[in-house]
């Protein structure tokens, strides 16, 4: 892995923290309010983010890319517009016209929420048959973000894949499960590919899963992965394609996975960077949502009324202080990866 640069010293990232609360249109990863952490430095503005129920060790990796965009910047791009995907969260069929709206005109790519808990594959079947009716070009993905065991995954997919699908994004939990998916869909010949996600950004060994032979592509997410620079190791070493998505971010956030996107040497499919407009609000006026099924690579800067009409309550802020203090200590303690 590409070494880490050390982080700022705390009172230097604090010195201009912004904690936001960003409500969603559509219930999606079981949010209906998206809290978030906004930092500037010397180059840029840099977002930490990680959900609440994750630890302070697994956190830090979210810092690191935090600091990574506003102290350092992001690599050359190769590109300016990145092509991405529409997502459909886990809504009923009847839904899915009116959530497919808000990404406008243009899309060429979806990815559906499938596995849903209190949900059955009857459930995912018809969201997915409902995005194929409008959508009958498209390049359709489903995201079951572990979901299923094996045996569930391969009926679902073999169901699934009916209404074509290019890939399922993380169908089982394991690395070793997502192998014997990748298998057992080949036996069956159902022509639908195999991605990682949480088994590359939660694994302590990011590419474990290219190793093994368990996946045809990557889901790669900046802040997770520790910043721009350290995904784009991550994929150089694994030798797979690459899927840059977003952790449900600010456009702050998503700028950084655009500087991803954009650094990459190829981008052969449309990225999950559009989940902007899954929010109400953001923190730009101009907020980084996709125009005929791309994004442009451009600067983001929140807007300070935004930040202050967005922000937090006074205990949630001092909850995100302590936990960047927790998190930054864990990092000023540990070795640079």
């Amino acid at each position: 892995m590409t070494a880490a640069a050390p982080l700022p010293p705390l009172d230097e990232l604090l010195a201009d923290a912004h904690a936001v609360a960003l409500p969603m249109r559509v219930r999606f990863r079981g949010v209906d309010v998206r809290e978030t952490m906004l930092l500037r430095g010397p180059a840029g503005w840099g977002e930490f983010g990680p959900f609440p129920e994750y630890g302070d060790a697994e956190a830090l990796a979210w810092l690191r890319a935090a600091a990574d965009a506003a102290w350092h910047g992001f690599p050359a791009p190769r590109r300016t517009r990145i092509p991405v995907n529409a997502t459909v969260p886990a809504v009923p069929a009847a839904r899915v016209p009116e959530v497919l709206a808000r990404f406008g005109a243009g899309v060429r790519a979806v990815k559906i929420k499938v596995a849903e808990r209190g949900q059955d594959l009857d459930d995912d079947v018809a969201r997915v048959a409902a995005v194929r009716a409008l959508l009958p070009e498209a390049e359709l993905r489903v995201d079951a973000n572990g979901g299923w065991d094996v045996p569930t995954a391969l009926v679902a997919l073999e169901r699934l894949g009916e209404h074509g699908l290019a890939y399922a994004e993380q169908p089982v939990p394991t690395i070793v499960g997502l192998a014997a998916v990748r298998e057992g869909l080949a036996d069956r010949g159902v022509p639908v590919l195999v991605a990682a996600d949480e088994s590359v950004r939660k694994e302590s060994d990011p590419l474990a899963v290219a190793r093994a032979g368990a996946a045809d592509l990557l889901v790669v997410k900046a802040a997770p992965l520790g910043g721009v620079r350290s995904a784009l190791d991550v994929v150089a070493r694994a030798g797979l394609p690459a899927v840059v998505s977003s952790a449900l971010d600010s456009s702050v956030g998503i700028r950084a996975g655009l500087a991803l996107a954009a650094a990459l040497p190829e981008l052969p499919y449309a990225c999950g960077l559009g989940t902007v407009s899954l929010m109400r609000d953001d923190v730009l006026r101009e907020p980084l949502r996709p125009v005929d099924g791309a994004l442009e690579l451009r600067d983001v800067v929140p807007d300070p009324g935004l930040l202050a009409a967005r922000a937090v309550s006074a205990d949630r802020r001092r909850w995100w202080l302590d936990r960047v203090g927790r998190v930054h200590a864990l990092g000023a303690g540990a070795p640079q990866p």
